[in-house]
C-alpha cells in the first residue's frame, strides 16, 4: 500500500502506530496518542529517541527525573508548539489534565542524548517554494535547528498545491525512510478558522519506491492518514481547505541531513518558482517571542 488509511494502523491504545518492524524499514517511527482529560500514558523509549509534539492540547512529560510542561496549541493550524525530546533507554510518562492529541516522532539511534525541552519560540518558521507551490515549514527538529542522533522531523503547511514529486534521503542514499503523516485538511477563511470535519478534502499522489514514473493516481485525503513511501506528492490543498503534514525521517548516514531529489519527470516545475512571489497568505503564523 502507498498509504495507511486512518484507523488501519491503530495499536495498543494509540490512534496510529508505525515503526520499523511494522513498516519494513530501518529507522523511523510515528505514533499518535489521544489522551482524555486527566489521562496519562507510559512510554518506554527502547532503542529509539522520541519527540513528543502536541497536535492539539497541552501535556506534561516526565522523563529521567525531569518534568517538562508542554503548553501545546489549540490545533496545528493555530500556532507553533513547544515539544519534548526523550532519549533512548528511558521511561517517560505523558499526562494531560485537559486532554489532547499528541504525535510521537521516533528513530532508532545509537547515542543517548539528554532529555530536553524545545520552546515554541525556538522553532524556525521557514517559507519555501513560490506561487501555488508555496509552503510553510516549522523546523522544530530539522537537522540544523535541534540536536538529535538520527531523527529529523518538520511540520509543513500549505494553502495550495505543492511542488513536484520528490523524495528525501540521507547522505548515504541508502536505507532511509520517510514517514509523512497527513492530517485531514481543515476549513479556514480570512476571519475565522474551524475544523472542516467530514467535508474537508485534499489530494495526495503516492508512487512506490523504485518506480518513479509509474502513475498511481490521486488519493483523496478526507481523514488523517500515513504515507510511508519515499516518493510522494504533489499534495493538493483544494480551495477553502488548508493542509498539514508531519514529516519524520531517519537513516544510517554519518551526517544528519536531507538530500532532496525531485521526480525528474516533473522537476521543471521548480524552475518556474524564480519568477513567482511567495503566497502572501503565508505564513499562517510565526513562532512566538521568547
Amino acid at each position: 500500500m502507498t498509504h495507511l488509511p486512518a484507523g488501519s494502523s491503530a495499536k495498543d491504545g494509540y490512534d496510529l502506530w508505525v515503526d520499523p518492524d511494522s513498516a519494513g524499514w530501518g529507522y523511523s517511527a510515528l505514533r499518535v496518542l489521544t489522551l482524555e482529560p486527566g489521562g496519562s500514558r507510559a512510554l518506554p523509549t527502547g532503542d529509539s529517541e522520541w519527540i513528543v509534539l502536541p497536535l492539539a492540547g497541552a501535556c506534561t512529560v516526565l522523563v529521567d527525573g525531569e518534568t517538562f510542561t508542554l503548553h501545546g496549541r489549540a490545533d496545528v493550524f493555530s500556532g507553533v508548539t513547544d515539544f519534548a525530546y526523550l532519549p533512548r533507554d528511558s521511561r517517560a510518562v505523558l499526562s494531560s489534565s485537559g486532554g489532547g492529541r499528541f504525535a510521537l516522532a521516533g528513530a532508532r539511534c545509537t547515542r543517548r542524548l539528554p532529555a530536553r525541552y524545545g520552546p515554541a519560540s525556538g522553532v524556525p518558521v521557514e517559507l519555501r517554494g513560490a506561487g501555488g507551490a508555496s509552503r510553510q515549514v516549522n523546523n522544530f527538529a530539522a537537522a540544523d535547528s535541534f540536536a538529535c542522533d538520527r531523527l529529523i522531523a518538520v511540520e509543513v503547511l500549505t494553502r495550495a498545491a505543492t511542488g513536484p514529486p520528490s523524495r528525501r534521503t540521507n547522505t548515504t542514499r541508502t536505507g532511509t525512510t520517510n514517514t509523512a503523516r497527513m492530517s485531514r485538511a481543515w476549513r479556514r477563511s480570512t476571519t475565522t478558522s474551524s475544523a472542516g470535519g467530514a467535508a474537508a478534502l485534499g489530494y495526495q499522489r503516492s508512487t512506490p519506491p523504485r518506480r518513479p514514473h509509474r502513475r498511481t493516481g490521486r488519493s483523496p485525503v478526507r481523514r488523517r492518514r500515513v504515507d510511508p513511501r519515499r516518493l510522494h506528492g504533489p499534495s493538493m490543498a483544494v480551495p477553502g481547505y488548508d493542509m498539514y503534514y508531519l514529516n519524520v525521517m531517519a537513516g544510517p548516514g554519518p551526517l544528519r541531513a536531507w538530500l532532496i531529489s525531485d521526480d525528474p519527470a516533473h522537476a521543471w516545475v521548480r524552475d518556474t518558482w524564480a519568477a513567482q512571489p511567495t503566497d502572501p497568505r503565508l505564513p499562517l503564523y510565526e513562532a512566538p517571542d521568547a
